[in-house]
């Protein structure tokens, strides 16, 4: 056994470790944030087993089947929904929850509350990809509780800007935690052996501008003029600037995790199937601590108040420049009303052509 490198690797930077360190920055805290990342922290490596054994029963032909105790396999979303609520209660630190899964918010128990509001959390972003190996993931955030009084609906109703933390848990080749807690963006991996997530991806800052665009074509013949024409940018550049490549995974944890790396820009636009887009606000809201930008079509992401617990948004989000480009195109469009879709300019492709032309509804 070479015991200096063994030595070496209890000098690692775990994410218990980092989260400590930066406790430590502020002599009035109370060790309760700390408390409910290890929580979150616990229930990702929950998930992650979870995932492995599934992917495993799905290769070898048990999908669906009673495992060898006779009990029915739980699907994979609910199980993981079940395994953060009851960590998140469990860690006492948390007075109301609210998951991607379920219609209406969960309030802890008076005994078991605290002082945060976990109310961002979709367990398993992209479930339905496991049968074929993409990667899935968890996405959470965190807000402060109101002060004074019972906990209450409104405190999960607040704008992205007052989160205390964000991030997301990513189950593929390798189980990714990145997280947000005001310093900057890191990235910590699972080592397997140790049961660990190790600091990999210090001060992740995303490219000013990426080469890579992702977003799913398939919605093209819906999408409003701006999208259509900032794709079409991308696809044909008239300034002499070499094409974005599309790069489109599905499982949006998996796209944005590419798109924070590599740099670029992810579409989740409106159109009109879903004038007011598909994904749930609070889950999808990112900061600029990165160095990049999100925008929803007509303002900041983290700046929109939702109105509901899952309220739906379009996206943009990616490096700096490649959003301020699609701001151009937003901003620079007619001023119509959200719903009215009949003055809206779509994309259509021509099966004979290479690109995209204008057409009324």
């Amino acid at each position: 056994m070479d015991h200096a490198a063994e030595a070496h690797r209890t000098d690692l930077m775990t994410i218990t470790r980092y989260v400590l360190n930066e406790q430590s920055k502020h002599p009035e805290s109370r060790g309760d944030f700390t408390i409910l990342l290890n929580h979150i922290v616990l229930g990702c490596k929950f998930v992650c087993s979870a995932v492995n054994k599934a992917g495993l029963a799905k290769l070898i032909g048990l999908a669906g089947e009673t495992n060898v105790q006779g009990e029915e396999q739980k699907k994979l979303d609910v199980l993981s929904n079940e395994v953060f609520i009851k960590a998140l209660v469990s860690s006492g630190r948390t007075s109301i929850l609210v998951s991607e899964e379920d219609e209406e918010a969960t309030f802890v128990e008076p005994s078991k509350r605290g002082r945060y509001v976990l109310c961002v959390f979709d367990p398993l972003d992209g479930s339905s990809n496991i049968d074929c190996g993409v990667s899935i993931g968890t996405i959470f955030g965190i807000y402060m509780i109101q002060e004074g009084g019972e906990p209450k609906l409104e405190d999960v109703l607040q704008p992205g800007k007052n989160m205390l933390a964000a991030g997301y848990c990513m189950y593929g080749s390798s189980c990714t935690l990145v997280l947000s807690t005001g310093s900057g963006v890191n990235g910590f991996t699972l080592d397997p052996s140790l049961g660990e997530f190790i600091l990999t991806h210090p001060d992740i800052k995303i490219p000013k501008k990426g080469k890579i665009y992702s977003v799913n074509e398939g919605n093209a013949k819906n999408w409003d003029g701006p999208t259509a024409k900032y794709v079409e940018k991308c696809k044909f550049p008239k300034d002499g600037s070499p094409a974005k490549s599309l790069r489109y995974i599905g499982s949006m944890v998996a796209d944005v995790h590419r798109t924070l790396l590599y740099g670029g820009i992810f579409l989740y636009p409106a159109d009109k199937k879903s004038p007011n887009g598909k994904l749930s606000l609070p889950y999808v809201v990112s900061d600029g601590r990165s160095g990049g930008q999100a925008f929803t079509g007509k303002q900041r992401a983290l700046d929109l108040v939702p109105k509901q617990i899952h309220e739906r948004s379009p996206i943009f989000l990616g490096s700096y420049d490649d959003v301020e480009e699609i701001k151009a195109f937003e901003n620079g469009a007619s001023k119509f009303s959200e719903h009215d879709w009949s003055k809206f300019e779509v994309a259509t492709y021509l099966p004979d052509e290479s690109k995209i032309v204008g057409k009324n509804t």
